[in-house]
């Protein structure tokens, strides 16, 4: 179980200090250890979000412990600005801020920006150990964004029979020059891997033994028809009730999981099927946590088609920023 390292004064933890730190395989293996250990213990608000101006925001999101063991608090400072495109700047950045939940200390400041990228392809890794086949040989990686790379790598590192990745983008050279710079990398998780772009996404979903979507669309990209028999569905990019990554078939086919529950009342795809009839709440069969410690079952057979959808929590930003910190201090001794 996780413990404090007592320090003089916080410490920054820089981008490339984090990159340094982190791999997809450490952080996945520590939310299965640590979710179903601490997370009874964590009290996690719903997020707060404040308009700036008409095309900016400020997200909030706090949590901490009441564990002595787990003796941490944190809050991720999260920024939206979307004309930032113009000015080739991202559109979301964020900031970590961990704190002793025992004294109040502060302990430590870190790009949240990259860390939200491990995070949250690190829950989909994770899901995809009990919801996807183990023996999948096919990713289909929807979208080229700056999460598709991090996507990859932590499905990858989940499920080590993958030997093919094909990434589709609505803009397709961006999805050549993605497969092409991670075929060319000497990443060692990434060898043996073949990678390759497809512009035609129909042609391309019912090849995949896991289809990973991380877009914005408004529209449906995955239609549920496509899919294969026994293919696994990981649903990233939607936070808000406009937006969709698949059609209510994907949903109605598959056996849908949840990180947390917040995602049954954010997400676009869950929401409009709520509201079409298409399932009910109760059809949702359990969120990561109850998969990690054991208290839900996951995929039952090799036939199945299972949805995991995802919206991000600040509990799993609190356990990926106290690996960061708690590694940092035991590798600068």
């Amino acid at each position: 179980m996780a413990s404090l390292v007592p320090i003089s004064s916080p410490v920054f933890i820089s981008t490339d200090s984090l990159h340094s730190i982190l791999t997809h395989q450490t952080l996945i293996n520590h939310f299965q250890s640590l979710l179903p250990k601490i997370s009874t213990s964590i009290q996690s608000p719903i997020r707060q979000s404040y308009e700036v101006s008409p095309s900016s925001s400020l997200l909030l999101m706090p949590s901490w412990s009441s564990s002595p063991s787990f003796p941490y608090m944190g809050v991720k400072l999260v920024t939206h600005f979307a004309q930032n495109s113009a000015i080739n700047l991202p559109g979301v950045q964020a900031t970590y801020d961990l704190f002793s939940s025992t004294t109040g200390q502060p302990l430590a400041s870190m790009d949240a920006t990259d860390l939200t990228l491990y995070r949250t392809s690190c829950v989909s890794g994770l899901a995809s150990k009990y919801l996807a086949r183990l023996d999948s040989q096919v990713l289909v990686m929807v979208g080229a964004g700056n999460l598709a790379p991090h996507l990859i790598k932590a499905h990858l590192s989940a499920i080590p029979s993958l030997r093919k990745v094909v990434i589709w983008n609505r803009t397709a050279e961006k999805a050549r020059i993605l497969a092409e710079k991670m075929q060319e990398s000497d990443e060692g998780i990434l060898q043996g891997v073949s990678f390759e772009s497809n512009a035609s996404l129909d042609e391309i979903t019912g090849l995949g033994d896991i289809v990973s979507c991380a877009t914005n669309s408004e529209v449906a990209l995955v239609k549920g028809e496509k899919l294969k028999v026994g293919a696994h569905l990981d649903l990233v990019g939607s936070f808000k009730h406009s937006m969709k990554e698949c059609d209510d078939e994907a949903i109605k086919r598959g056996r849908v999981f949840v990180d947390n529950e917040a995602a049954m009342v954010e997400a676009g795809e869950l929401v409009g099927a709520f509201a079409r009839g298409v399932i009910k709440k109760e059809d949702i069969v359990a969120n990561l946590v109850e998969l990690a410690a054991g208290d839900k079952v996951g995929r039952t057979n090799s036939e199945e088609i299972t949805v995991f959808k995802s919206v991000g929590s600040a509990l799993v930003d609190l356990l990926a920023a106290q690996l960061v910190y708690e590694t940092y201090t035991r590798v600068s001794k």
